[in-house]
Order: C-alpha cells, then structure tokens, then sequence
C-alpha cells in the first residue's frame, strides 16, 4: 500500500461556499499511482469547514450561505465567544455541524466522486484568511 500526504494552503476565499475540488486534484498529483484506495481531505481550521455536494448549478452555493446564516445567525444575545467579532461563533458552529474532513473513494488513478459532486471549501468567515488542508492518499 502505498501513502502520500501534503499540505495545501490556499487562497483566501470569501465568505461562503466554494468548489475545491481542482485545487486538491492538483495539490496532490500521486493520486493517479492509486488504483483502489481512498483519499482524506482534512482542513485546520475552527472556522471553516468541508463538505461534498452539487458541483454544477452556482445557485446551490449561495442557498447554502443563506440558509446556514438563517439557521445560525449573528450576534444572538446568548453567544459568549464574540472576542473576534459578529462571525466568529456562528463559524465555529458551521464548522463543526458540516466537519473537518471528507473521504472520497479513488478508482483508476481518478476521485470517484459522481457526476455533479465536488468538494468544497465552507469559509463562515467574513475574513478568513488563506486555509490549509492536509490531504491524504493511500491505496495500491
């Protein structure tokens, strides 16, 4: 079996939801020595997360943003942890209800993932900053 892992650091992006899906394919070339095996993505961060969904129609992202910041407002009076701003706990409950990590099969050298998925980088911050991922392949 063999394994590879790298670091990604990648771009700011803006608050909201964004395909990645091209930028670890590239980030991680050695997936194509992998016949049958799985790739990890984890992200370090408690402020944004990763998830798998519609690579296609744009207007999936922007109901995702909108439903999450109804589902999860800004400045409820019950929120203590506020010390980085109005964002700051709404991101951090984002992140940890989508999670850190997603696992996609590999199959022929090439992600397995269906016709209209991608993955996706989930900023819940209005500044988030650049974000790293440790990516993992592993398989024969």
């Amino acid at each position: 079996m063999n394994f590879f892992q790298k670091e990604l650091q990648i771009k700011p992006y803006p608050r909201g939801f964004h395909l990645i899906t091209d930028i670890i394919i590239e980030g991680i070339p050695e997936i194509s020595d992998i016949n049958i095996g799985q790739l990890q993505v984890f992200i370090k961060h408690t402020s944004a997360s990763l998830t798998i969904n519609e690579n296609a129609d744009y207007t999936v992202r922007t109901d995702f943003e909108s439903h999450f910041n109804k589902m999860i407002p800004e400045n409820a009076s019950y929120y203590k942890h506020t010390y980085e701003g109005s964002d700051d706990m709404p991101a951090h409950i984002k992140s940890s209800l989508l999670g850190s990590s997603v696992q996609i099969p590999i199959t022929n050298g090439k992600l397995n993932l269906g016709i209209w998925q991608g993955i996706y980088l989930c900023e819940h911050r209005n500044y988030g900053g650049s974000r790293q991922l440790l990516v993992t392949a592993f398989g024969n």
